[in-house]
C-alpha cells in the first residue's frame, strides 16, 4: 500500500503535524516529495506538501488524495528539510514555512491546461488526447485513461508543458505563431490555384513556400503588409495552421546589456578573493565577512567568484537588500552574465516572479540575483551565497516565519559544502565579533579601486544656526557649497533621514497633538490631500482648522517631509531643479528607475530622496552629498539606533566622487558630539565597533547576549497584561539563573488597530530549551488564541522592537 504523508495547509496549532493519504493508482507512478496535492480534510477539500512517502500506516481505512497539482515537485527535498528547520526554528507551523519558499502565482486558486510544446510526435496516447489542438484543459486529461507517467514523461521530455490559469490573472504569456500545414510541393499547387487578384494570399503562401519555419503571426502581418483576415482564409483553406508559443515575461530585455569582461584585481581585491575561490575549488564550507569601504570593488569580486561557479557547472544565489536592487546593480550581473540570470524583486509583477522563478526551477539559469526571498530559489547544485549589504535589517522577515536571510543562507551552504560571503562596509555588530572570533574568516578592503581618498566629511552644529538666526532646513555652508557645484555644472544628493520622523499637527497654545482614535501615534500629515493619515491602521481624516482641543487657529505641522524640503529649496535656490524620491513618487513600476534615468542624464541638479537613496547609487557627475537630519533615528527606544545611523551615513557619503571629480559630504546635526555621527565622518568603523560593544556589554545587549520578544495583543487591555504576566511568570520559574525576563512592558506603540499590545523580552547567553518553553506556552494559550481573538507573537531574533 502507497501512502502519502502530507502537511495541509490548515494554520492551527494542533494540525501542524503531517496525516497519512492513500495514494491512488493513477498517481502512483508519479507522486514525489515535494508535489503539491489536493486532499479531502474533513468535509473540505484543502492543498498540502507531500513531505514523505511510506508503506504503512498506523491508520486504518485512509482516505485517497484527490489530485496533485504538480507534475514536477514545487518544493526539493533539500528545501523540504529546510522548511522543517526554519519552522522549527522560528516556533512557526510547518505549512506557513512552506508557503514562504513559494511564488505567489503557486498559492492561488487555479485550473490547468497542458500545451504541446515541440513538433515532435508525441506517444499516441497523447496525440490521441491533442486531437490536433495545441491546448488542452487540464481536466480532459484526467478524464481520459492516459497514465500519469506518460504525461511526467513528456513534461521532462519538453514535448508538453503545465500551464497554471490562476485566476489572479497571473498565467503564462503566449504568442500567436503561423505554421505552414501543407509541406512544400502542396503550397506551390495550391500557389498556382489561387487566383491572381487574391494578391496577399499569394504573397503569403510564397512566403512559406521560401522559408517554412514558423513565424509570429504579428511579425508575418509586419513583413507582408497584410491584415489578419487574410491569413484566416488560408488558416480556413487547411494552408496554414496556427499555435500558440510560450514566452517568458522578461522584465528585462537581454539583448539590451553590453558584454562586459572581467576587470583586473588590485592586491586587496586578488587577496580577498584567494580563499573563497580555495573553498570553491574544494567543495568547502566557510563563512566569510567581507569588509570593504564604499568604492572598494566588492561587487568584482562577486563577479568573479561567480564565474568560478558557473565554470564548474555549479549555481549561485546573490541577495542584495530590496532598495538596491537599482537598475545599475541588474546591469552588472546581466552584462556579465546575460540571460543565464534570473531576477527576483518586489516590483516585478506576479506573473514577472512567477516566469523567474519557472526558468530556476526549469535548471534555464545558473544565477539568481534578488532580495531576501530569492535565497529559497530551488536550485540543487549550489555553489556559493553571496549576501551583499549584509547590514541590512530587510533580510530579517518582518512577519511569520521570522526568518533571517544569512541564517537560511548559512544552513543552505552547509548543506552544499559551498561557501557563503557576506559584504558591507559597515557590518552589522553581530557579524564582526564573530568575524573577530574566528567564527567568519574576514577579508579587508580598505582602498577604493580607483585609490581615491574617501570625500572629505564636514559636520554642522544646527543649533549654533539658530543661535546665529538662520531659522532655514539649510545650513550656510550647505547652501554656498549648492550653489557652488550648480555654477560648476555639478551634481547634488540631498538625504533626508526620515525613520522614525514624520510630519505631525500640533496646536502651538495648548501643545494638543492629533493621534489616531485606533492607535496610539501621532497622524501623519500628507500635503497633496491636506489629510491626516494613520500609517498602522489607514484611518484618514480631514486637517482641521482650529485645534480639537482648545479651538485656537494657531494649528501648525511640525516636522520635514521631502515636499517640504523641496519647497524650501526652490524658495532658498530658485535656479536649482530637483528630483524628489520618496514613497510618494515610486509608487508606480518602473518610477524608481525612470527618476533615476533622469537624474543620470543630467536632466537635475538636485537628487533628494529619503533612505532609498542612500545606497547602491554610481553618479560621476555627484561631488555633493548634504545629509540634512543626521539624528532623527538616534532617539527611537532601540538599541540598535547609533549602528543604524553610523551605517547609514557611511553609506550616503559613500554616494560622493566616486570617479574623476572629488567629493563633499555636509552632515547637519544637533547632536554634533554623538560617536555615531563623529566617527562615521571619519569612516573609522574599528573605532565605532569598539565603542558600540563597549555599550552593548554595559547594558546587556546583543551581541553579548540573545534576545527574544514575546508580544501580546487583545482588545481588552486588562486580558493582554493578564497574559503577559502569565507569561513571564512561567519563563521565571523555568529559565536559568543569569538569564532575564524583563516585562510586561507595554509596547512602544501600545495600541495598533483598536488593539492593546504588551511585550515581554528573554535576554539569554545560553538557553537551550527556551524554544522548547515558548512552544509549551503557545499550546497552552492555544484555546484562547483560538476563541477569543488573543495573538501572541514570538520573534527569536528581533530587529524591530516596535
Amino acid at each position: 500500500m502507497d501512502i502519502a504523508k502530507v502537511i495541509v495547509d490548515v494554520q492551527a496549532k494542533s494540525i501542524n503535524q503531517t496525516f497519512d493519504y492513500q495514494i491512488p493508482e493513477r498517481f502512483k507512478e508519479i507522486l514525489t516529495v515535494g508535489m503539491r496535492v489536493v486532499v479531502p480534510f474533513g468535509p473540505r477539500k484543502i492543498t498540502g506538501f507531500v513531505v514523505d512517502k511510506t508503506d504503512q500506516s498506523t491508520f486504518k481505512n485512509l482516505k485517497e488524495i484527490i489530485d496533485v497539482l504538480d507534475i514536477t515537485p514545487a518544493l526539493t527535498k533539500e528545501l523540504l528539510e529546510l522548511g522543517k528547520w526554519i519552522a522549527e526554528d522560528t516556533l512557526t507551523m510547518y505549512i506557513t514555512a512552506y508557503q514562504a519558499m513559494l511564488p505567489q502565482v503557486l498559492k492561488a486558486k487555479y485550473n490547468k491546461e497542458l500545451i504541446r510544446s515541440s513538433e515532435e510526435e508525441l506517444d499516441e496516447r497523447l496525440d490521441y488526447l491533442f486531437a490536433g489542438r495545441d491546448v488542452v484543459p487540464y481536466e480532459e486529461f484526467e478524464n481520459a485513461s492516459v497514465p500519469y507517467s506518460v504525461l511526467q514523461k513528456a513534461i521532462q521530455d519538453g514535448e508538453v508543458t503545465v500551464n497554471y490559469l490562476v485566476k489572479s490573472r497571473v498565467t503564462k504569456k503566449h504568442i500567436t505563431m503561423i505554421r505552414p500545414a501543407k509541406d512544400a510541393i502542396m503550397l506551390e499547387e495550391a500557389y498556382e490555384e489561387i487566383p491572381n487578384q487574391a494578391k496577399k494570399q499569394r504573397e503569403i503562401i510564397q512566403y512559406f513556400i521560401q522559408q517554412p519555419e514558423p513565424v509570429e503571426q504579428k511579425k508575418l502581418l509586419e513583413i507582408l503588409h497584410t491584415t489578419p483576415s487574410t491569413v484566416k482564409q488560408l488558416i480556413d483553406k487547411s494552408l496554414l495552421e496556427t499555435f500558440k508559443k510560450e514566452i517568458y515575461r522578461n522584465p528585462y530585455n537581454d539583448d539590451s546589456f553590453e558584454k562586459t569582461e572581467a576587470l583586473n584585481l588590485t592586491d586587496q581585491q586578488e587577496t580577498a578573493i584567494q580563499p573563497i575561490n580555495e573553498r570553491i575549488a574544494e567543495n568547502q564550507h566557510d563563512v566569510f565577512l567581507l569588509h570593504g569601504v564604499t568604492g572598494s570593488g566588492k561587487t568584482e569580486i562577486y563577479l568573479q567568484a561567480i564565474q568560478e561557479v558557473v565554470n564548474k557547472g555549479k549555481e549561485a544565489i546573490v541577495l542584495v537588500p530590496e532598495i538596491s536592487l537599482t537598475p545599475q546593480m541588474v546591469k552588472r550581473f546581466k552584462g556579465r552574465f546575460g540571460a543565464n540570470v534570473a531576477v527576483m524583486h518586489s516590483a516585478l509583477s506576479n506573473g514577472e516572479k512567477y516566469d523567474e522563478w519557472r526558468k530556476i526551477q526549469r535548471k534555464e539559469v545558473q544565477v539568481v540575483v534578488g532580495a531576501r526571498s530569492a535565497i529559497f530559489a530551488p536550485f540543487e547544485n549550489l555553489g556559493i551565497i553571496i549576501i551583499d549589504e549584509e547590514h541590512e535589517n530587510t533580510y530579517k522577515q518582518d512577519d511569520q516565519p521570522r526568518y533571517h536571510a544569512r541564517d537560511v543562507a548559512i544552513r543552505r551552504a552547509e548543506y552544499y559544502q559551498c561557501p557563503v560571503v557576506l559584504g558591507s562596509a559597515t557590518p552589522t555588530l553581530e557579524s564582526f565579533a564573530r568575524a573577530k572570533k574566528g567564527v567568519y574568516q574576514l577579508l579587508t578592503l580598505d582602498k577604493r579601486t580607483n585609490n581615491k581618498a574617501m570625500p572629505e566629511v564636514e559636520i554642522v552644529d544646527m543649533r549654533k544656526e539658530l543661535h546665529a538666526g538662520n531659522r532655514t532646513m539649510f545650513s550656510r555652508v550647505l547652501k554656498d557649497k549648492i550653489e557652488q557645484a550648480i555654477e560648476r555644472g555639478e551634481q547634488i544628493v540631498l538625504l533626508l533621514n526620515r525613520r522614525g520622523y514624520s510630519t505631525f499637527v500640533m496646536c502651538r497654545d495648548c501643545g494638543h497633538v492629533t493621534e489616531c482614535p485606533h492607535c496610539d501615534i501621532a497622524l501623519t500629515y500628507h500635503k497633496n490631500s491636506n489629510q491626516l493619515k494613520c500609517h498602522y491602521c489607514s484611518y484618514e481624516e480631514n486637517m482641521p482648522l482650529l485645534c480639537p482641543s482648545c479651538e485656537s487657529d494657531l494649528i501648525r505641522y511640525f516636522g520635514t517631509g521631502t515636499q517640504r524640503v523641496e519647497e524650501a529649496l526652490t524658495q532658498v535656490i530658485p535656479q536649482a531643479t530637483v528630483i524628489r524620491m520618496d514613497v510618494d513618487t515610486t509608487r508606480r513600476k518602473g518610477s524608481h528607475e525612470k527618476l533615476l534615468k533622469q537624474f543620470g542624464e543630467k536632466k537635475a541638479d538636485i537628487l533628494l530622496g529619503t533612505q532609498m537613496i542612500a545606497k547602491g547609487l554610481d553618479f560621476e557627475n555627484v561631488t555633493l552629498v548634504g545629509v540634512l537630519t543626521a539624528d532623527s533615528m538616534l532617539h527611537l527606544p532601540d538599541f540598535r539606533s547609533s549602528e543604524k545611523t553610523f551605517q547609514l551615513l557611511t553609506q550616503v557619503s559613500g554616494r560622493a566622487g566616486r570617479h574623476e571629480l572629488s567629493g563633499e559630504v555636509i552632515v547637519q546635526t544637533y547632536t554634533p558630539d554623538h560617536y555615531s555621527i563623529e566617527l562615521a565622518s571619519q569612516y573609522d568603523y574599528h573605532q565605532f565597533f569598539q565603542q558600540e560593544m563597549k555599550m552593548r556589554r554595559a547594558f546587556q545587549y546583543p551581541p553579548y547576549v540573545f534576545l527574544t520578544l514575546i508580544t501580546v495583543s487583545h482588545p481588552n487591555h486588562v486580558k493582554v497584561v493578564q497574559v503577559t504576566q502569565k507569561i513571564v511568570q512561567f519563563l521565571l520559574n523555568q529559565v536559568q539563573e543569569g538569564t532575564t525576563v524583563l516585562g510586561p512592558t507595554p509596547s512602544p506603540i501600545t495600541r495598533v488597530k483598536d488593539r492593546y499590545r504588551y511585550q515581554c523580552m528573554v535576554k539569554y547567553k545560553n538557553e537551550e530549551k527556551l524554544r522548547m518553553y515558548i512552544k509549551q506556552l503557545l499550546d497552552d494559550f492555544s484555546d484562547d488564541v483560538r476563541k477569543n481573538n488573543l495573538l501572541i507573537t514570538v520573534d527569536m531574533e528581533p530587529y524591530h522592537l516596535m
